[in-house]
C-alpha cells in the first residue's frame, strides 16, 4: 500500500511538474510575442507622429533653409541667427497685446467690451507670421508681414485678417 501510495504521489509529481514546464514555456512564448507586437505597435505610431511634426513644421522658419540663408548677409557683423530671431519677433508683437485698444496688428477694431490680443504666433518663414487671436468671445487669425530694419527693430505689417462666426 505504500509503495503504490509513493507511486501514485510520484506520477502526479511528474504530471504536475510536466504540466508547469508547459504552462510556464507557452506563457514565455506568448509574453514574447506580445512584447514583439507591442514594439512594432509603437515604432510605428512614433514614426507616425514623427511623419506628422515633420509636416507640421514645414511651414517654420526653424525647419525652412532657404528662409534661413535670407538673413545670412555677406558681412559677418550683419549675421542675424534665427534662433534668436523667432522668440524675439513673438515677443515684439505680443508686446502690443498691453495696448488698451487691444493689439492693433489683429487688424480688427475692438468691437465688444474685451479687446483683441494675439494668442499664439508662428514664424512661417522671413517675411510671414500667422497668428491667432481673440477676445475671449469671438475667434480669429491675421497674416503679417514682418520686417528686421537696419537699426535691428522690428516692424509688422498687417496683411489679411479674419473673424470665425461665433
Amino acid at each position: 500500500m505504500k509503495q503504490s501510495l509513493f507511486l501514485y504521489l510520484t506520477i502526479l509529481a511528474v504530471l504536475s511538474s510536466i504540466f508547469t514546464y508547459m504552462f510556464l514555456s507557452k506563457q514565455v512564448t506568448f509574453e514574447q510575442t506580445r512584447y514583439e507586437k507591442t514594439t512594432k505597435k509603437l515604432r510605428d505610431s512614433l514614426r507616425l507622429v514623427s511623419n506628422q511634426l515633420a509636416d507640421a513644421n514645414y511651414f517654420s522658419l526653424a525647419k525652412n533653409e532657404n528662409a534661413q540663408n535670407y538673413f545670412d548677409s555677406g558681412s559677418s557683423d550683419k549675421i542675424i541667427q534665427y534662433e534668436k530671431l523667432i522668440p524675439v519677433v513673438t515677443e515684439k508683437l505680443l508686446d502690443f497685446n498691453s495696448n488698451p485698444k487691444g493689439n492693433p496688428y489683429t487688424g480688427q477694431d475692438q468691437i465688444g467690451v474685451n479687446k483683441f490680443i494675439i494668442n499664439k504666433v508662428r514664424v512661417l518663414n522671413h517675411r510671414w507670421i500667422i497668428a491667432d487671436f481673440s477676445d475671449g468671445e469671438i475667434w480669429g487669425e491675421v497674416l503679417l508681414k514682418y520686417f528686421v530694419n537696419a537699426d535691428d527693430s522690428i516692424s509688422f505689417e498687417v496683411n489679411q485678417s479674419l473673424l470665425y462666426q461665433k
